[in-house]
């Protein structure tokens, strides 16, 4: 059984779980290690899993994870021992892809080392001295890794060969929703009834970073007068808007609900709402504008109507399919204009248009863990093969 030294930066990431299920459903064994947010004082089992805690970092504390990382590479022959030789160590993000190959030394010089990338942090976008240093260390890191893994070709496209950043096999592994049940329920039994909508509701759901998506949607809510209402739910990054609590309750068209479980809940949650806002202005211009979000294929996934801005990666995605509601600018005359005359017609024929999409387009299932599996599989191999060529 291959076996796998997954290194995370954040335990408590729903997309760490969800890769540690596709890695085990293809026939991994994994072993665990990552950082927890600081508010996380426990570090609860994953999937069967106890992970090693490489110990607290918090988030937007940009020098405080770099004092984390410099403490785990010191710590980490002693947080590895007793962990058996892995074939493969995937280090996800930027300073986990150091301990990635820190380990390597540790454990042994011949594992392949895989580069998770799912984010471009604005730290490695800028042209002062932090930002050249980083993309020169990203290049170091990863001048030897044996594979990339990254969720959206913007990524590629206009980062990592733009910038010559990364020379290595890609491997594209999208944010999919992961269903290993077989089920191919389009999802037609979750979505609320649209011929009667009071009021039309939009789900924001996921990180919720973007401080400008929260005001563009609390004033286009007030000028609807009521007959939008925008659900929140999942992880406030409280680094970004401090106030988001308060703000939030004191919108009227407004509400957070709180945390969720992905994959479990994503039916029901997407099931309460008509649109799925994939809009994000953390980084605009850059990170926002290449990557592909989670929420776009979960929305879809069960018939909600993405709600996208026309000149990003997840607009042209959308706009090659025909379908979705797409924004020229971020304003709310512009969201006005698209969803203020929005009646049951026009939403049923937008929302069929999803529907009627291959469901693969959405969803990842056994056959998509067993391919990343197998992709893995073959980079132990041809480095164990690389191995006895230079024994002989």
């Amino acid at each position: 059984m291959l076996h796998v030294l997954y290194l995370v930066h954040d335990l408590s990431d729903p997309a760490v779980r969800r890769r540690v299920i596709m890695l085990q459903a293809g026939g991994a064994k994994v072993t665990l290690a990552g950082f927890r947010r600081a508010a996380h004082p426990a570090t609860a089992q994953i999937e069967g899993l106890s992970p090693i805690d490489l110990g607290p970092t918090q988030d937007g504390k940009f020098g405080q994870r770099l004092v984390a990382i410099a403490k785990a590479a010191l710590s980490l022959r002693a947080k590895l021992k007793g962990v058996a030789k892995p074939d493969v160590i995937i280090g996800r993000n930027l300073e986990m892809l150091a301990l990635a190959k820190r380990a390597r030394t540790l454990l042994s010089g011949d594992i392949p080392v895989v580069y998770e990338c799912l984010d471009i942090h604005r730290l490695l976008l800028g042209q002062n001295r932090v930002s050249r240093a980083m993309r020169g260390a990203e290049r170091a890191l990863g001048r030897d890794a044996a594979l990339l893994m990254t969720s959206s070709p913007a990524f590629v496209r206009d980062y990592f060969e733009r910038l010559g950043q990364i020379d290595a096999p890609v491997m594209l592994l999208q944010n999919k929703v992961l269903d290993l049940s077989g089920n191919s329920v389009d999802g037609e039994s979750h979505v609320i009834e649209a011929s009667s909508p009071k009021p039309w509701k939009i789900g924001w759901f996921g990180a919720l970073r973007c401080r400008k998506s929260l005001q563009l949607l609390a004033e286009f809510t007030r000028r609807m007068e009521g007959r939008y209402e925008v659900v929140l739910r999942g992880r406030p990054a409280y680094s970004e808007f401090p106030d988001f609590d308060a703000f939030v309750g004191s919108e009227p068209h407004l509400r957070f609900e709180g945390a969720y479980r992905n994959p479990e809940d994503l039916a029901r949650i997407y099931g309460e709402v008509h649109f799925a806002w994939a809009i994000d202005f953390f980084e605009e211009g850059l990170n926002s504008s290449w990557l592909l979000p989670n929420r776009l294929y979960e929305g879809c996934r069960y018939g909600a109507v993405p709600i996208a801005m026309r000149q990003t990666e997840t607009g042209r995605f959308l706009a090659e399919r025909q379908m979705g509601i797409l924004l020229d600018e971020a304003s709310v005359s512009a969201l006005g204009a698209r969803l203020g005359g929005m009646d049951a017609g026009n939403y049923a024929a937008a929302r069929q248009k999803i529907l009627s999409e291959d469901r693969g387009t959405w969803v990842s299932d056994l056959r998509d863990c067993r391919a990343l599996v197998d992709r893995l599989r073959s980079l132990a191999s041809s480095t164990a093969f690389d191995a006895a060529l230079q024994a002989a």
